[in-house]
């Protein structure tokens, strides 16, 4: 199975927080409900987005994030050494600020053996029930690079922060395995805006050229000696709340050491408007090496997109990278944070079986054809 990751049509990860949930969290908040009754009305609620994943012909299911307040600051909170809370001003998009929330290094870091994602992860693979593969998703270490987090009274050298995440998440790995996952996706926006002019979040210490090397090395060195049968792809994104975006940026100038260099299965790649550039920088990656998700459909908007263009797309795109190496997702999640983006649940249905009808028509005809060419020669 490990070599079908990432599948042909994929998603990112997030799914809007139906009704009953965001009801039930303000329930809880206002003492209405326990935590534990939250948690059932959650798992119910993720026990009937698995069906719906795979009714819209996935082969790979999330829990839609259901348990996740912001797709990053609940996993990286969790973590020796990290807290979460309330700044002076929400990350600035292009149409505001968002909810005013984040997380800081408040000492030495390291990965809590009883992070609650771990037992999330167990029910979740349970009520997938091996129907499809479960994917489980969390915020790329690069994230704890941003402007604001090291706290420089614990971490005055560089150095020796950076040794701490990666150990960090050296051990989150390996207690994912041990629970189950089999494929995992690192989110990172922190990535993706290095490719951006003006690097967002930043704090300008170290120049471009570095922070690239490092996020490289960061990447890496996590993934040494990771279990052989763990597909392991990473998302590159530049912001989704609310339908809106954070900056823009091709993928030039990371193409030749981000996407040449990670040793990632795959890359999900945001393609759905000009921010994204051409397909040019995917002429970097090794023809051996990962899978590009091209994110042609967007999750900002619940209109379908022409289905001739996007098949046009990937043939564009397979100008530069095999078409083997292909697939086809939405440019990111449908939610994000718990707000959600401005659609439909029935619009995000309709958008992610259509992301699998047009890969089945794509890829799963044209290998059949294959096979069966193969079997007429060799008769």
């Amino acid at each position: 199975m490990s070599n079908k990751i990432p599948f042909r049509a994929d998603h990112v990860g997030s799914l809007l927080r139906p009704q009953a949930l965001l009801q039930a969290r303000a329930d809880f908040q206002a003492g209405k409900i326990t935590a534990d009754e939250l948690y059932e009305i959650e798992t119910k609620e993720i026990e009937r987005i698995i069906d719906k994943q795979i009714e819209a012909g996935l082969d790979v299911v999330t829990d839609g994030e259901f348990r996740r307040r912001f797709w990053h600051t609940d996993f990286l909170e969790q973590l020796n050494g990290i807290e979460g809370f309330v700044p002076d001003k929400g990350y600035p998009f292009s149409k505001g600020e968002t909810e005013r929330y984040t997380v800081r290094n408040k000492g030495k870091i390291s990965f809590n053996p009883d992070h609650p994602q771990i037992k999330d992860f167990v029910l979740f693979n349970k009520l997938v029930d091996g129907r499809a593969v479960a994917k489980q998703t969390i915020p790329s270490p690069n994230q704890l690079f941003n402007i604001g987090i090291r706290d420089k009274e614990t971490y005055p050298d560089l150095e020796e922060f950076t040794k701490d995440i990666i150990q960090t998440y050296r051990d989150a790995i390996q207690a994912f395995y041990n629970a189950g996952v089999r494929y995992l996706q690192l989110d990172d926006v922190y990535i993706a805006g290095l490719s951006s002019p003006d690097i967002p979040f930043n704090d300008g210490e170290y120049s471009r050229e570095v922070l690239i090397e490092l996020a490289l090395r960061v990447i890496n060195e996590i993934l040494e000696d990771k279990p052989e049968d763990l597909s392991v792809t990473t998302h590159l994104c530049r912001g989704n709340y609310r339908s809106d975006h954070a900056f823009s940026g091709s993928y030039d100038i990371i193409a030749p050491t981000l996407l040449a260099k990670e040793k990632v299965d795959g890359f999900f790649l945001e393609y759905d408007d000009e921010r994204s550039g051409t397909f040019q920088p995917l002429s970097h990656i090794p023809s051996d090496g990962a899978k590009v998700v091209l994110g042609l459909v967007t999750s900002k908007t619940g209109e379908l997109e022409d289905k001739e263009a996007i098949k046009a797309r990937i043939k564009e795109a397979s100008q530069y990278i095999s078409h083997d190496q292909l697939c086809l997702s939405p440019q990111c999640g449908f939610a994000s944070t718990h707000h959600g983006n401005e659609l439909t649940e029935e619009q995000q249905w309709e958008k992610l079986k259509f992301i699998a009808d047009i890969a089945k028509e794509v890829w799963e005809e044209e290998e059949k054809s294959l096979t069966a060419a193969g079997n007429a020669e060799k008769a």
